[in-house]
């Protein structure tokens, strides 16, 4: 089958370091393995390009705006000429990463290709909190369209489902939660000289990390930390870490394929996150924690969104914005080795069975029901 794969949004580069781009990564690898023939249409390419997806196709438009409005008018035009260029190109399937002003999807259901709507947030409210979202009602008519089109919306987690289905009537949409790259991600041996604790994520204030550093602060048993990640938060959190007199292995922004190497000898992977106010507000599919179970690692979650169920009976849980509770959790897997061992062979079983990308991306296409196109 010949998949149209679009992304609009100008923040996510295919191949970027960001979630975002090694969520698209892993959707075209496994598309790509179930056999199905993909080409990319994007606005923004990136250039660390893994070896696996170098002959990958990817179609550009690139947007050029001066400002917010025009950006606005600048996406929606964009994404009228790559459903031109999928329209030239040919394809049996549209599998459509959800972007503000978007109608890529519908203008194609409209030719006759059945699309796949996958919606990862509630990106107007991001817009309109985070950034800046200057026509709102457009964004709104955009998103209508493009539910109303799709075979199935696919959304990440339960409350962005809860937030699509209170914009627009989406009978079709359902809850498929993110997967991981088994064979990218694998157990290691831990580092013998020390319990390495690894965080892997952008810095951003909802990840939490501030709130380890201050666990690290407060910890009473020798663990080391270790931040694999960039972003606008960085240099408070430097600042942070030495006021606190730690030492922390700051590793900074990597790209998707060396993120397992930089992962090697750790003991313990955290997710730190804070509470924002309530279950819809933790609407996020945690791809940094199917990452930790992948490579075996226990981890140590704050109890928010999709974790608990996630982690039930495999994972320690904390309240969310308590460094208190964070640091007894970390201190007491640090002392127990082969308390971390069993969690960590209980969560990579939990990833082989639940969470490979192979699975999830089968099941979204069935739910499509265009496995035979």
């Amino acid at each position: 089958m010949r998949i149209a794969y679009i992304c609009t949004d100008p923040g996510v580069p295919i191949f970027g370091a960001k979630g975002a781009s090694v969520h698209i990564q892993e959707v075209v690898r496994a598309l790509r393995r179930a056999g199905h023939e993909v080409t990319v249409y994007a606005v923004r390419r990136g250039n660390l390009v893994p070896a696996e997806l170098a002959d990958l196709p990817v179609r550009i438009v690139r947007i050029d705006a001066a400002d917010a409005a025009a950006r606005e008018r600048a996406q929606a035009e964009a994404a009228a000429l790559l459903a031109q260029q999928v329209r030239e190109d040919g394809a049996d399937l549209v599998y459509e990463r959800y972007s503000l002003f978007s109608t890529a999807l519908a203008d194609l259901a409209g030719a006759g290709i059945p699309g796949v709507l996958e919606v990862n947030s509630p990106l107007i409210d991001e817009q309109r909190h985070h950034r800046t979202l200057v026509d709102e009602a457009r964004a709104r008519s955009a998103l209508r369209a493009q539910v109303r089109a799709a075979r199935t919306t696919v959304c990440v987690s339960e409350p962005v489902r809860r937030w699509v289905c209170g914009l627009v009537d989406a009978p079709r949409a359902v809850t498929i939660p993110n997967g991981v790259n088994l064979n990218r991600l694998r157990p290691s041996p831990e580092d013998p000289d020390a319990v390495i604790v690894t965080f892997v994520g952008t810095l951003k204030p909802w990840h939490g990390v501030a709130d380890l550093l201050r666990a690290a602060a407060l910890a009473r048993e020798d663990w080391r930390l270790r931040i694999i990640g960039d972003g606008p938060e960085r240099e408070a959190l430097h600042a942070q870490a030495e006021e606190l007199g730690l030492e922390v292995d700051f590793r900074g922004a990597l790209a998707p394929d060396d993120v397992p190497a930089a992962l090697a000898g750790s003991a313990i992977g955290v997710a730190p996150y804070p509470d924002l106010g309530g279950e819809d507000e933790q609407y996020f599919s945690p791809l940094k924690v199917l990452e930790y179970l992948a490579a075996g690692l226990p981890v140590v979650a704050s109890a928010v969104g999709q974790l608990p169920r996630l982690l039930d009976g495999i994972g320690v849980l904390v309240p969310p914005s308590d460094p208190a509770a964070l640091a007894a959790a970390l201190d007491a897997l640090a002392i127990t080795p082969q308390l971390r061992a069993r969690r960590g062979e209980l969560g990579r079983r939990r990833a082989e069975k639940h969470h490979g990308w192979d699975a999830v991306v089968a099941q979204i296409l069935n739910q499509a029901e265009v496995q035979h196109v």
